[in-house]
């Protein structure tokens, strides 16, 4: 039931902020492993798995939030992973050594992946049938500002404070999250009642998910199958989410109904566009940070403060598109039209150089964030066409679990091109710089004399230069490979256009559902 007034905006306000907070988590960490593996005596490729172990618990849980929500009862289910999340970021900022601190990190990683999907539910209740564009329009705040503004955050943690403070400062947003939700979160009035526990379907999701996860998080700091455990868990993750698939489909209370993509073709088509948008909402965060920090000289507050003009815009655009698809606008126009301009985008990007400036990232990023507000709202409503009752929960869970797929493999993919174009970049450079190059004999004789007047000897002074001239070949190289990237990308959404064109909206899925059908309300009916 739609909630009015003071009550409807104190549940608006607390949803977002617990839904803010778990997708900061998932980047605010990225700036701080230098920190980390300095004081808790590890390297930074342990520490790595602080980030790993989050993302592995996160996409665990997901695609099981509607099932536990209806074991649990959803109010009790959303009150304890928000304790779960704060008690584990205290813990976290306590943690004495790594792998203390990678254990509390899965913990916090297990309460957060229910914070978004059941925040979802909540604030599509809270407004009217109406009013649901306009509230996916606000809780997309959360998707693309979240993990946007985290690096910035911790940036400036690291800057002023230590590293515990990235987790402390979840510790009051959580405790009033938790407050308000008791206070003002009502359980749905229907309750769909769990059945048997799908024992075997759990642990299959958990292994095969987790396996899959662990492989695109660190397969490429690994080389991939050159790694015997990296190729052993690709197996078992294969292996598993076959079986969970098969499980699933033939069970009759699974913990992930994936029936219900046999019943909704839009549904499949809107997975693999989410799956798309995953990948380039990460995957942009990811690249440009790196890009400004390694060969443009920022520091994490100066990328934060780069990449927040994007943020902003789309921050002031996603009720606006809301508003729009209140009025009747259909989701596909829009959505098309955010795929051509996050393309777009990474096109104008792959034109930078050495010498560009925040300037030059202003209109391109200020793009990417009208593509993004154009594509994350309209993606719901694609998604949820057709389905009723259950479905509508069950199809939101399996979107979240896209999405976040979608980052980690446009993460691990960015990552595994970039290296192969850095090494074949490299090449084509090297061919033309010779021993009996004219023009490289001249760089090299010219900074050989001017380190001579600074008064290093001969050898010293063309040592000196050719390390001058690796350090010139080696940013071009990553320049050329970065710049491969953005082009990447951009072909990776030009490439599933096609799809928005060929696809049909089915009956609303907001259209009344009939007294026969299961309960809607305890369902997680928004994702993107």
């Amino acid at each position: 039931m739609a909630e009015q007034g003071f009550r409807k905006w104190i549940i608006v306000i607390t949803v977002i902020s617990a839904a803010i907070i778990e997708l900061i988590d998932t980047s605010i960490v990225n700036v701080a492993l230098t920190d980390m593996s300095g004081n808790l005596g590890a390297t930074i490729e342990d520490a790595a798995w602080v980030i790993t172990a989050y993302a592995i618990a996160n996409v665990i849980v997901i695609p099981m939030t509607s099932f536990l929500g209806s074991l649990f009862g959803r109010r009790n289910y959303y009150v304890g992973s928000i304790l779960l999340f704060t008690v584990a970021s205290f813990m976290c900022g306590h943690a004495s050594g790594l792998w203390e601190l990678v254990f509390y990190r899965f913990l916090q990683g297990a309460g957060g992946g229910a914070l978004l999907s059941t925040s979802q539910a909540i604030l599509f209740e809270t407004f009217t049938l109406e009013e649901r564009p306009l509230a996916a329009g606000i809780f997309s705040l959360g998707i693309v500002i979240g993990p946007t503004v985290g690096p910035t955050l911790g940036g400036w943690i690291i800057s002023n404070y230590s590293w515990p403070w990235i987790f402390y400062v979840n510790i009051p947003i959580g405790i009033v999250a938790a407050i308000l939700s008791i206070m003002y979160v009502k359980e749905p009035a229907e309750k769909r009642r769990a059945g048997s526990i799908d024992w075997m379907g759990m642990g299959l999701l958990a292994i095969g998910v987790g396996a899959l996860q662990f492989v695109l998080e660190r397969g490429e700091a690994k080389e991939w199958f050159h790694t015997s455990y990296i190729t052993i868990l690709a197996i078992v993750a294969g292996a598993c989410v076959i079986g969970f698939i098969w499980r699933e489909l033939t069970y009759k209370n699974p913990v992930v109904d994936l029936s219900v993509l046999t019943r909704s073709g839009t549904l499949v088509i809107a997975g693999i566009l989410t799956f798309v948008l995953g990948f380039g909402l990460f995957s942009s965060v990811f690249i440009v940070p790196v890009f400004a920090q390694r060969l443009l000289g920022y520091n994490a507050m100066q990328t934060g403060i780069l990449m927040l003009p994007g943020a902003l815009t789309a921050a002031v655009l996603l009720p606006v598109v809301g508003k729009i698809m209140q009025r009747g606008i259909k989701p596909q126009p829009l959505i098309f039209i955010g795929f051509v301009l996050t393309a777009l985008y990474s096109f104008m990007v792959s034109k930078s150089t050495l010498v560009t400036s925040s300037n030059d990232f202003l209109w391109p990023l200020i793009i990417r964030g009208i593509g993004m507000a154009c594509i994350s709202v309209p993606l719901t409503s694609l998604a949820l066409s057709g389905l009723r009752g259950r479905d509508v929960g069950q199809a939101a869970a399996l979107n979240n679990m896209m999405r976040q797929f979608g980052g980690s493999f446009g993460i691990a993919m960015i990552n595994t091109f970039i290296a192969h174009r850095a090494a074949a970049n490299r090449a084509g450079l090297i061919s033309h710089i010779t021993a009996y190059d004219p023009a490289t004999q001249e760089r090299i004789a010219m900074m050989t004399r001017g380190f001579m007047a600074k008064g290093a000897a001969f050898a010293m002074a063309q040592k000196q230069a050719f390390a001058v001239l690796e350090g010139t070949i080696t940013r071009q190289v990553m320049l050329l490979s970065y710049m491969d990237a953005f082009v990447l990308v951009a072909i990776f959404f030009m490439a599933c256009i096609p799809l928005i064109i060929i696809v049909r909206m089915k009956k609303n899925a907001d259209a009344p559902v009939d007294k026969k059908d299961d309960d809607v309300s305890d369902d997680i009916p928004m994702a993107h």
